[in-house]
């Protein structure tokens, strides 16, 4: 007989992974945490026009950066950069090092390349 899950048990289950990262470019490491639902669908807004549809202007510009800051965590799970100013200035630190932590972050938030090339209109 199949048991199912209640929805004070599903609310209460702590269900976000995380993944410490050693990025040498920045001399330690980072955690990275995976995107709650609604913390994604409010990231890919960011590159998807009003209709749902089109792609904005800038296309993928600063992908990179506001994944890394939207995943980039301190050991109490908090997110880092908040600020449009922070996230543009991480988005001027090294490429390689900014690709280490979107990796990751992609993996542990099931974001493929195919959603990826669907954000940039392919």
């Amino acid at each position: 007989m199949t048991t199912y899950l209640s929805a004070e048990q599903i609310l209460g289950t702590d269900d976000l992974g995380y993944e410490d990262v050693e990025v040498p470019e920045w001399g330690g490491t980072v955690r990275v945490r995976e995107m709650p639902g609604t913390e994604r669908d409010k990231f890919e807004s960011h590159f998807v026009g009003k209709d749902g549809a089109s792609v904005r202007a800038e296309g993928l510009e600063g992908f990179r950066a506001r994944l890394a800051a939207a995943t980039i965590v301190d050991a109490d799970g908090k997110q880092m950069f908040r600020s449009v100013a922070e996230v543009k200035r991480l988005g001027e630190k090294s490429a390689k090092a900014l690709q280490r932590v979107c990796d990751v972050a992609m993996r542990l938030s099931k974001m493929s390349d195919e959603d990826v090339k669907e954000l940039a209109g392919n």
